[in-house]
């Protein structure tokens, strides 16, 4: 991909406005109690501009994290930050995110996605591969939302596409709604990975804006989820309309306080086993077959 300035602008403003509202209060889960063997090698899967990477880079004893991003201006702005550490203990690769990666069984001692799954079209084939670069005994760890996240913006958009008649997007409202797993899904994922046992932490963080319009242009938004939303809504004026609506209903209802965001983070740990007769990757159970989950107090944040 040939990178343009307008791309490297977009690369710095992902770093300065979302990564600290964002993608480090997902990072700071993996970081949370995270010891690695001596000469570990760790695998971080979409690494963004170097979060949490270059944190793991700093406790790593003589190993070395080797960073994938299919964004080349992202990537360009982690090597940047990586400073010395380049080359010696963090190797970056601009490749594709899959569907398959690129390295050989059982190599990395940890692999690890900061809200690297959000961005796959399938997340527990992302999580096979994953499970199959790890070595025996290693570990694998992810986060990403959970269902619940966003519900107040979705709670609206539902009522303002009930209310136009648009069934159609409703589907695909609720199609959206569900790439966010449910805990026990997620859980599921893992475990259909081949990787045993399975803890799952989770965290609970408010994300505020002043107004419907401060909520639509915010980075985190604009530059996230709202190209998603939108398409939801359709194309040109049918879209257009949708959005007008929803910025009214905003307004409306939360006028003279902020709007607030709810979201449900989740932090997934999967240890592959080691030995004959351990797990092997699997077709993924449904929610009801799962078992194990570990549940950590979730803690409250909120974002001004």
């Amino acid at each position: 991909m040939r990178r343009s300035a307008r791309y490297e602008r977009m690369a710095a403003l992902y770093d300065r406005e979302i990564l600290p509202i964002w993608s480090e209060r997902f990072g700071r889960m993996i970081l949370r109690d995270l010891t690695l063997p001596p000469r570990a090698t760790v695998l971080d899967f979409a690494c963004g501009t170097g979060y949490p990477a270059l944190e793991v880079a700093k406790r790593l004893d003589g190993g070395r994290i080797v960073c994938i991003e299919s964004c080349a201006p992202l990537a360009e702005l982690a090597r940047q930050k990586a400073g010395d550490l380049l080359h010696r203990q963090v190797f970056l690769r601009t490749d594709e995110l899959g569907p398959k990666l690129v390295f050989a069984d059982r190599v990395f001692d940890l692999v690890l996605s900061n809200l690297g799954l959000s961005e796959a079209a399938d997340p527990p084939a992302v999580l096979r591969e994953m499970a199959r670069v790890t070595k025996p005994g290693g570990r694998v760890i992810v986060t990403l939302p959970l269902r619940g996240s966003f519900a107040e913006f979705f709670d609206i958009y539902r009522e303002v596409l009930a209310r136009s008649e648009r069934a159609d997007a409703l589907g695909r409202l609720e199609e959206h709604i569900a790439r966010n797993p449910e805990p026990e899904q997620a859980v599921g994922w893992m475990e259909g990975a081949g990787l045993r046992p399975v803890d799952l932490e989770m965290n609970s963080f408010s994300l505020l804006f002043r107004s419907s319009r401060e909520f639509l242009f915010a980075p985190v938004i604009e530059f996230g989820p709202l190209p998603a939303w939108k398409d939801i809504a359709g194309k040109g004026e049918e879209m257009q309309e949708i959005f007008v609506q929803i910025k009214e209903a905003i307004d409306t209802y939360f006028g003279g306080r902020p709007f607030e965001l709810s979201v449900k983070a989740g932090c997934l740990r999967g240890h592959r086993p080691t030995g004959k007769g351990s797990a092997e990757p699997q077709d993924v159970p449904r929610p009801e077959e799962v078992s194990g989950v570990s549940y950590v107090a979730e803690e409250e944040e909120k974002s001004g």
